[in-house]
């Protein structure tokens, strides 16, 4: 085979594989990524079911690259290269519109644990830049004098990060919860400049609690 030809196909596949994440992000955005879902998919992009996976080593890679997929549509919705705070109500919003891409995410998030899970490395690289990216944020933030300075720019972001994911949890069982509300309520509270932690723990009255009153005292206000 000559290497034109080589390139021709790869180019080929390439562009199929592509064509297959798109059509399942799209069909399980809306339908979800169970049952028929994959069936669909298939009927979409003009092949079987089965020749899906000539293009991914398995379903998870599939799912992986959906998620990925999701990611980056997201951030394109905001305009931005980065994701700051003013960014994840948004993003809240889009998430509350594709519920079936919101399930996905939150029942790999919880099998992916295992260093050995097609979706691990995706979650740790995932978790770690937008943690890495929020964190920036709140420093630029800090710096300015809008948002609180007792607690460091990287606690606070994994805060934030983590009632987002929270959130998010609560709403796939409750519709009436509202992800993007719940976000601006928690940066406004826990990072107003003024939401400083108590400086001596817990005292009553200006006097010192008793020792076996005390065991939390170190912990900050949160």
């Amino acid at each position: 085979m000559s290497s034109s030809k080589a390139r021709g196909q790869y180019a080929k596949g390439a562009e199929r594989r592509e064509q297959i994440i798109q059509t399942a992000t799209d069909v399980f955005a809306t339908e979800g990524f169970e049952g028929t879902a994959l069936k669909r998919v298939a009927e979409l992009v003009g092949v079987k079911e089965a020749t899906l996976f000539h293009y991914f080593k398995g379903k998870q890679e599939l799912l992986t690259a959906v998620l990925t997929e999701r990611d980056k549509r997201s951030l394109a919705a905001t305009g931005q290269s980065d994701i700051g705070l003013n960014h994840m109500p948004a993003i809240a919003e889009r998430n509350r519109s594709e519920p079936g891409l919101t399930t996905l995410y939150a029942v790999a998030s919880a099998t992916a644990n295992d260093p050995g899970h097609d979706s691990h490395a995706y979650f740790q690289e995932r978790y770690s830049v937008i943690v890495r990216e929020v964190s920036a944020d709140i420093a630029r933030r800090q710096e300015a004098g809008e948002v609180r300075t007792d607690v460091a720019a990287i606690p606070l972001a994994r805060l934030v990060v983590a009632a987002f994911d929270g959130l998010q949890l609560q709403w796939l069982y409750d519709k009436d919860v509202d992800m993007a509300e719940g976000l601006r309520q928690l940066t406004n509270i826990l990072l107003a400049p003024g939401a400083s932690a108590p400086a001596g723990g817990a005292e009553d009255d200006g006097g010192a609690a008793d020792a076996g009153d005390s065991a939390g005292a170190g912990a900050p206000g949160l």
